[in-house]
């Protein structure tokens, strides 16, 4: 069988809000990806230590894969339908009987089974999303949302990462939309996730959620050459960046992009407040990305004078200092509005 549907590729700052995006807008409802991670409540911070990733505690900056398209399909008011398997026959003739269909199908995968990747980028990560819109003999037709253009990948391939091991395995998860209103109450959705990303951040109780857990994990960072020694400290460093850096957008753990949400929203509602919290999480991100250049100088042996886990410390208390203010402003905001 071989098919290649009408899909618009669009490249992202970061996988499932990409795809998020290019399904919702597939099906008629035109929408950026800030848009698309802001109504989905994409914002989030977690440390997780008895959660690995290759044998290091999960850190996670925005919220657990799937949850993005969950809240952003609820909002606007399309059907989400979502598949997972446990052997790989039955989730390849789906994905087959779906296209056949005319329907593009969102897939999560691994990264380290994707051979369309540079091998420098291929690492154990099971949570990376992706779009199949068609197929060539043996070949997948794939809208990959961090890759400039349209890209192939061999069905064995594909069942590999789509079926890779370890944590957040994948289990041939896939994904299609159904029914939606093509002109959604943006209004109603932009709210909503506001108001699930300010209150996760403020209000969770659990103390490695949030602004709390940003805190813990300042805490921890400080004392982790004397409780770790020097060189497991570093590899802990250096994952805890990789997790904002590589495996976020690049760059500010998120924050940039939901800046540009509440910027595109504030213009959308004409609420200024929300394009001045824009500025406010610009500047966080710009924190947090001093934070990321730091820690990569000291896991290169590059460290200035002043570059220390203390420091580094110090700055991460910053980040949730900020982030305190900026999501309190915003709670207030939605409260308004009810």
């Amino acid at each position: 069988m071989d098919c290649a549907l009408d899909f618009q590729h669009k490249q992202s700052a970061h996988c499932e809000s990409g795809v998020a995006a290019a399904l919702v807008s597939h099906h008629g409802a035109e929408l950026s990806e800030a848009m698309a991670f802001g109504i989905g409540g994409g914002l989030f911070f977690g440390y997780f230590p008895f959660i690995r990733i290759n044998g290091l505690p999960l850190a996670t900056y925005r919220c657990a894969t799937g949850n993005i398209l969950k809240r952003l399909t609820s909002n606007l008011g399309f059907t989400l339908k979502q598949h997972t398997f446990r052997k790989p026959q039955p989730a390849m003739a789906l994905l087959d009987d779906y296209l056949a269909q005319g329907m593009p199908v969102g897939l999560q995968t691994s990264v380290y089974w994707l051979p369309y990747f540079p091998k420098a980028y291929r690492f154990h990560f099971n949570g990376h999303n992706l779009v199949v819109y068609g197929k060539e003999g043996n070949n997948y037709l794939i809208s990959d949302p961090v890759f400039p253009m349209t890209v192939t990948c061999p069905a064995e391939d594909l069942v590999r990462a789509r079926f890779a091991a370890g944590a957040l395995a994948p289990k041939g998860r896939m994904y299609v939309l159904a029914g939606g209103d093509a002109e959604p109450d943006l209004g109603a959705g932009i709210m909503d996730g506001l108001g699930v990303v300010s209150r996760t951040m403020l209000k969770q109780p659990f103390f490695l959620i949030g602004v709390r857990g940003i805190r813990f994990l300042a805490g921890r960072l400080a004392k982790w050459p004397e409780r770790l020694g020097r060189q497991r400290a570093d590899l802990h460093l250096g994952h805890l960046v990789r997790m904002q850096e590589e495996i976020g957008t690049g760059g500010g753990g998120f924050r940039f992009l939901f800046a540009d949400f509440l910027k595109q929203s504030g213009d959308l509602l004409d609420i200024a407040p929300l394009s001045a919290s824009a500025l406010a999480f610009s500047h966080i991100g710009d924190r947090w990305r001093d934070f990321a250049i730091m820690a990569a100088r000291i896991c290169k042996g590059r460290a200035l004078e002043g570059d220390t886990y203390e420091a580094m410390a110090a700055l991460m208390m910053e980040c949730a200092a900020l982030e305190e203010q900026a999501f309190g402003t915003l709670l207030g905001l939605v409260e308004e509005s009810r």
